[in-house]
């Protein structure tokens, strides 16, 4: 397979350092598979999606694997004003817009810039160049992300983005769904998971922020000690959908905060994830219906959790919410670590 690739062919490309092995298209930067292994040294494939292209193609998955941008999750009504100049957005997800609009970075080609398929830190190096107005967006950005295994059952992503001539907002997001039992092994509920913030943004009837930072203490949101995702999720609508703010600094790896450690017990395997992102999406596929993935496995409601740090929803009309402006010239860099262990 090509090291260089400026085509228009989506394609899958293969990371494996022995232990893990990684399957990952550049149609979306997508994480189609992802190897790891059990207590018992048993491998399997851990994330939601299909066995080939087309179907992400057809727009078939919901999000499964991809980079979402320019902005991730969603803006409220499509709308925003930066530097006294309003912007319209695609309404994708009515009344809203959702993760970059019609045709975010989920659906385009990226370029490969560089690929290493095995041997010491394998990698792949994507490329995409967003030109002012895609989407209703102000301004040309081009945009890096970078897959690396970095130890044996260790993969870090790198995502780093450039606006050119003009300030934009730019708040990408790595949208696995995980399952560590397996991909076609049945629900999430019994995955236990503990998540290092001790705050959401509570959300209106369409899923956006209302604005309001709450802690979770004495709520069903409160994960800041392990629990087992099912137990009071009969309490919070269709599930969780939410931001949580990553206020626990305790722990760091990396210059990374620590966002969650996700453990299914069957299996025994334990994914750990540190970022340097504010926020959080824990999403429990609440949408997930019916869905025909890899080797006919059919996904249903909770067949998978996403951990997608981000900058907040729709932050951009959100004054007291971290900025998610980026300044023409300048950079922003957004880095996720995910740590496999039994």
């Amino acid at each position: 397979m090509a090291d260089q690739s400026k085509n228009n062919t989506p394609e899958i490309f293969e990371l494996n350092n022995g232990s893990m092995h990684v399957k990952i298209s550049n149609y979306g930067a997508t994480i189609t598979s992802l190897f790891v292994p059990d207590k018992n040294g048993k491998s399997a494939d851990v994330v939601l999606g299909f066995d080939s292209v087309d179907p992400y193609v057809k727009g078939l998955a919901p999000y499964f694997g991809c980079i979402v941008g320019r902005v991730a999750n969603r803006i409220k009504e499509g709308k925003f004003s930066l530097n006294g100049v309003d912007y319209t957005l695609p309404i994708n997800k009515p009344p809203n817009s959702l993760h970059g609009g019609s045709k975010g970075f989920d659906k385009k080609i990226w370029d490969v810039a560089g690929h290493k398929k095995d041997g010491d830190k394998p990698f792949i190096i994507f490329k995409y160049y967003s030109a002012d107005g895609e989407e209703g967006y102000p301004g040309a950005v081009a945009v890096t992300a970078t897959y690396t295994l970095t130890s044996a059952t260790t993969m870090r992503l790198d995502m780093e983005a450039v606006p050119e001539n003009k300030d934009t907002p730019i708040s990408l997001a790595q949208h696995t769904y995980w399952n560590l039992a397996g991909h076609d092994s049945g629900n999430i509920l019994d995955h236990r998971i503990q998540i290092w913030g001790s705050h959401v943004t509570p959300v209106d009837q369409f899923t956006v922020p209302t604005g309001e930072i709450l802690p979770v203490k004495g709520t069903p949101f409160d994960f800041t000690e392990e629990k087992r995702i099912g137990e009071s999720i009969g309490e919070v609508g269709l599930g969780y959908d939410h931001n949580y703010v990553l206020d626990c600094p305790d722990q760091e790896k990396d210059g990374l905060k620590h966002a969650a450690k996700l453990r299914d017990g069957a299996s025994s395997r334990i994914l750990d994830l540190w970022t340097n992102a504010p926020g959080m999406q824990f999403y429990t596929g609440n949408y997930v219906n019916g869905v025909v993935g890899k080797g006919n496995a059919v996904y249903g409601k909770h067949a998978g959790v996403c951990l997608e740090t981000q900058g907040f929803p729709n932050a951009i009309n959100q004054l007291n919410f971290p900025s998610v402006v980026v300044k023409a010239g300048e950079k922003y860099k957004h880095t996720m670590l995910f740590e496999f262990s039994v």
